[in-house]
Parts: structure tokens; C-alpha cells; sequence
């Protein structure tokens, strides 16, 4: 796994960073590979890993009050995976970050994200620009689940991210839309109310 090409243009995103600049910055990543299965963090771990992925699916998790998995998102190809939280403020996580499949993309540290941040104001911009756009996509998702209703949330993550219902069991999408594995049986034949 030694092609870079899709982070290499996951770099360029938003136009901050030319295509020399993001093969420059590319070559601090290295090549990672998560088994299905596997986690990339665990509960009380300090995140230090920021992923890029090529292929594969991830979830996040944590668990509620009553003890039950409770799904907080999915990451796949395209996408940075982390949490957040833990990996910036340097505080133990509350999430899980588990593959559903066989992933793989590239790695870099908190502290090497950091050096490139300080070092290459070009890199420090896109940065910014991608966690914009997380604060802004967790924000749109907490309001959908406020305002909008189940089936129609479905439907927004069935178009967003088609692939996703290939790779993952229904019992994790029910539950990342706040809803019984029943809900969305109905929803999913058509008796979901809108």
C-alpha cells in the first residue's frame, strides 16, 4: 500500500495546498492497516492517531448509563478517522473506534500533526478547514436528530453514504439514528413516517 494518491488529493481539498505541497506533506504519513475487528482506540486510551482512510469502514461507539453500545458515528474511505477530543486536548476517550472490515490509509501522530502545524502555515490552514467542516457536519447531525425524523434521517445517510449499508450490520445504523432495530425494519420497507 504505497499509493498516496487519495490523500494526496484528500490534501489538496478546499484548494490551500497545491498537488507538490501535498506530496511533500503525504510522505509524513505511514501506511496503516486496522484487521477487521480491530480497534484503532479504546475507551480510557489517549487517541493518538490520525487516520486517513483509503479503504474500509470504522465505527465509533461508546457506551450509555444503562450499559448499551450506542453508535456516534462511521468513518470510511475518503474520511479522517479520530476522536476528536482525546486526541487534541490529550484526554482519555470516551469512544471506541472499532473497523467493521479490513481498513486501511495512513497514519501520523499527535505530535507530528502538531510539528507540521508550526511548520507550514499551508498545512495549518487545511487543518482548520477540516475541523470547521466536522464541527459543522456533528452540528447539522445533532439538529437532524432534533428536527427532523427518523426515516428522513435514513434517507440523508442512505444518499451520503451509500456504501456504508454494504459494510455494516443494521443494528449500528439503527442505533446511530436513535432508533430500535424495528424502527428502522419499518423505515427501510416503507412505513416510516416523514
Amino acid at each position: 500500500m504505497a499509493d498516496r494518491a487519495q490523500l494526496i488529493q484528500f490534501l489538496q481539498t478546499g484548494g490551500r495546498i497545491t498537488q507538490p505541497q501535498a506530496e511533500e506533506i503525504a510522505q509524513e504519513f505511514t501506511a496503516k492497516t486496522i484487521g477487521k475487528n480491530e480497534f484503532l482506540l479504546r475507551a480510557g486510551q489517549v487517541s493518538d492517531d490520525y487516520v486517513f482512510l483509503d479503504q474500509g469502514f470504522l465505527r465509533a461507539f461508546a457506551y450509555d448509563i444503562d450499559g448499551q453500545d450506542i453508535t456516534t458515528g462511521f468513518y470510511g474511505p475518503g474520511q479522517v478517522a479520530l476522536e476528536v477530543a482525546s486526541f487534541f486536548q490529550r484526554t482519555p476517550s470516551l469512544e471506541y473506534l472499532q473497523a467493521l472490515n479490513e481498513c486501511q490509509g495512513w497514519r501520523i501522530s499527535f505530535t507530528q500533526l502538531n510539528e507540521l502545524f508550526h511548520s507550514r502555515n499551508d498545512f495549518r490552514d487545511f487543518g482548520r478547514s477540516v475541523l470547521v467542516r466536522g464541527f459543522a457536519a456533528l452540528k447539522n447531525r445533532m439538529l437532524a436528530t432534533i428536527t427532523e425524523p427518523a426515516a428522513v434521517r435514513y434517507e440523508q445517510l442512505l444518499r451520503s453514504q451509500p456504501a456504508l449499508f454494504q459494510h455494516t450490520p443494521l443494528k449500528y445504523v439503527a442505533s446511530y439514528l436513535g432508533i430500535t432495530d424495528t424502527s428502522l425494519s419499518r423505515i427501510r420497507k416503507g412505513g416510516g413516517k416523514r
